[in-house]
C-alpha cells in the first residue's frame, strides 16, 4: 500500500530534522561563544549551512534522477548520524565550521530528494501528501529547540557537558534516522541508474529553462524571505514596544503550530481547487500580514496578525511544491525540487539580511514594509506570468 512506505517517509523526516534543528538551535551560537567568536563569527558559523543547502540542493535532485531517491536519501543519513559526534571533539571556531558545512548537506539532499519521492508515490493527492510531510518536518523543527534548551537549561552550571549532551541527542537522532531511511523503499529500477548522464543533463536544461517552475519557486522564497525577516525582527520589535520575552514566544509558536497544523488542509485545497489560485492568494494574505506589523505594538494585535502569517505560509507553500511538481516530469522531480530548495533557501537567508541593513537605516517598520513589497511584486509577477491558462485546463499541461 502506498501509505506505508509514506508514512516511513514521515517518521524519517521527523528524526531527520529534528537531529538538524537541535544542532543549531539554540545551541550553535552558544557553543560558538564558548570556542571564543565573536558576534561576526557566530553569524559566519550560522549562515554555513544556509550556504551549503543554495549549492548542493541542486546536485543532490539532479542526482536522485540518476542513482534513485533511496541511495540519496541514506547518503544524507549517513551525514545526519555522523556529523553530530565530530561536534564533540571540536576545539575553534574553523573547525565547527567545517562542520556545519558538512552537517548541512544532510538537509541540502534529504529535503529536496524527500519531496521529489513523495511527488513520485502520489498524484491525485499530491498537496495533501507534500503537506503531511512538511507536517511531520514541522514537528520536528518545533520539538528540537524546546528539549535543547531544557537540556542547556539544567546543566546551567556545567556549560560543556551541556552541550556535549545535546549533540549526543542529536546523534542519536540521527542514527535513528538512519535506521529509517534503510527500510525506505527501493527506486524503481527505471529511475536507479539507467539514466545516461546526457539524458540527465538534457533533463535539468528542461526543469532550469521552464518559466513556471522559476516562477513559482520565485514565490516561495519571496515568502520565505519574509518570513525571515518575520522570526529575526519581531522578537526586537516587539521588546522595544515593551512586550516580554514570554509574549515573543507565544507569537513564534503560534506561528509554528499554525503553519503545521494548516500544511496538510491546504494542501489538500489545492489538488482539489487548483495550486495558482491558493498560491496567489497566500502570498497576498503573506504580503498584508508582514506589512501590517508595523502598524500594531500591544499583544492581541501581533498574535493574531503571527497566526494569520503562519496560515499565509502554509496557503503558499503546501500548493508550491505541488504545482513543481505538476510542471515536471517524474523522471525530473529530483532536479526540480532541487532548484526549489536552493531559490528557496536564497530567499530565507536574504531577508533577515537585507532587512537588517533596512532596519538599520530605517527602522523595523520599513523593513517589514519592504518584505510586503518583495512578497507583493512576486505575487504579481506569478499571476501574470504562469497563471496565464485556459479556465479549467490543467496548469502541468501549459507549461
Amino acid at each position: 500500500m502506498r501509505s506505508s512506505p509514506f508514512i516511513l517517509l514521515c517518521t524519517t523526516g521527523l528524526f531527520a530534522i529534528f537531529s538538524s534543528t537541535i544542532s543549531k538551535s539554540p545551541i550553535l551560537p552558544m557553543f560558538a561563544s564558548h570556542l571564543g567568536a565573536d558576534p561576526s563569527g557566530i553569524g559566519m558559523v550560522a549562515s554555513v549551512s544556509a550556504f551549503t543547502g543554495i549549492i548542493a540542493s541542486i546536485p543532490a535532485g539532479m542526482l536522485s534522477d540518476r542513482v534513485g531517491r533511496k541511495r540519496m536519501l541514506i547518503f544524507s543519513a549517513i551525514v545526519f548520524s555522523t556529523a553530530p559526534f565530530l561536534y564533540l571533539i571540536v576545539s575553534n571556531i574553523w573547525q565547527l565550521a567545517v562542520i556545519r558545512f558538512y552537517h548541512g548537506l544532510a538537509t541540502a539532499i534529504f529535503i529536496p530528494v524527500s519531496m521529489a519521492m513523495v511527488s513520485d508515490l502520489f498524484h491525485t493527492e499530491r498537496g495533501e501528501k507534500i503537506g503531511w510531510f512538511s507536517t511531520a518536518t514541522l514537528a520536528g523543527r518545533f520539538m528540537a529547540p524546546v528539549i535543547g534548551g531544557s537540556i542547556i537549561g539544567a546543566m546551567v552550571f556545567n556549560p560543556l557537558l551541556s552541550y556535549k549532551t545535546v549533540y549526543l541527542v542529536c546523534g542519536v537522532s540521527g542514527i535513528i534516522t538512519m535506521a529509517f531511511a534503510l527500510r525506505l523503499p527501493k527506486t524503481a529500477k527505471k529511475q536507479a541508474g539507467s539514466m545516461p548522464l546526457r539524458e540527465t543533463l538534457k533533463s535539468f536544461r528542461e526543469v532550469i529553462t521552464a518559466r513556471g517552475i522559476l516562477i513559482t519557486s520565485a514565490v516561495e522564497a519571496s515568502i520565505l524571505f519574509a518570513y525571515g525577516t518575520f522570526e529575526t525582527f519581531l522578537p526586537l520589535y516587539s521588546i522595544n514596544a515593551g512586550l516580554s520575552a514570554y509574549e515573543i514566544g507565544i507569537f513564534l509558536s503560534a506561528q509554528v503550530i499554525t503553519l503545521a497544523l494548516a500544511k496538510p488542509v491546504m494542501g489538500r485545497f489545492s489538488d482539489r481547487h487548483g495550486r495558482q489560485p491558493q498560491i496567489f492568494t497566500g502570498a497576498i494574505i503573506g504580503a498584508i500580514c508582514i506589512g501590517s506589523f508595523a502598524f500594531f505594538k500591544t499583544f492581541f494585535p501581533l498574535l493574531i496578525l503571527s497566526i494569520l502569517f503562519g496560515l499565509s505560509l502554509s496557503i503558499v507553500t503546501s500548493a508550491t511544491s505541488a504545482f513543481i511538481a505538476d510542471l515536471s516530469r517524474k523522471e525530473t522531480h529530483g532536479a526540480a525540487m532541487g532548484i526549489l530548495g536552493s531559490i528557496m533557501d536564497i530567499g530565507h537567508t536574504t531577508g533577515p539580511l537585507v532587512s537588517g541593513i533596512v532596519a538599520y537605516y530605517f527602522g523595523y517598520g520599513v523593513s517589514f514594509s519592504g518584505s510586503a513589497l518583495v512578497l507583493v511584486t512576486a505575487a504579481i509577477v506569478f499571476r501574470l506570468s504562469v497563471m496565464r491558462q485556459k479556465k479549467g485546463a490543467s496548469g502541468a499541461k501549459q507549461f
